[in-house]
């Protein structure tokens, strides 16, 4: 598979659960700009919304995302495709309250064609301790 095909796991419309199986938002992940960008439409339930356009940079052999949600504050990833955690790896930094400098892992884990697991963990003490932020459970939608 082309590695600019490697996160198309992710197109689709989801339903997105907590651990606890809570419906906590809904996400369509859809193709653009001549298939070699994957938008996310993120609608989390307590009505935050949010964006990202994930590519992958055969530049610099990596994959990037830019995400920004209603809060305002964009963040900035790049990554590599796992093949044999079947994972789709992100790191990322941005800046919290404060002027904070924030590092953060993104982790999208294909566990079927109709499961992923999106795990986001991020630190404000340069990597030492990490504090899950996002742990969701992407549930296919049925056509």
């Amino acid at each position: 598979m082309p590695e600019y095909r490697q996160f198309d796991f992710w197109i689709g419309e989801w339903e997105v659960k907590n651990p606890q199986d809570v419906v906590v938002g809904n996400s369509r992940i859809e193709l653009t700009i001549g298939d070699c960008v994957i938008l996310e439409n993120w609608t989390g339930g307590s009505g935050y919304t949010g964006k990202s356009l994930n590519y992958y940079n055969i530049l610099d052999g990596k994959w990037h995302q830019k995400w920004i949600g209603s809060g305002g504050i964009p963040i900035e990833f790049s990554g590599s495709y796992d093949e044999s955690a079947k994972a789709l790896k992100y790191t990322g930094t941005g800046v919290g309250q404060g002027g904070v400098k924030l590092e953060y892992k993104l982790t999208f884990y294909h566990l079927a064609d109709d499961h992923i697991r999106q795990h986001w963990e991020q630190s404000s003490d340069e990597g030492k301790t990490w504090t899950t932020i996002f742990d969701g459970h992407y549930w296919k939608k049925e056509s």
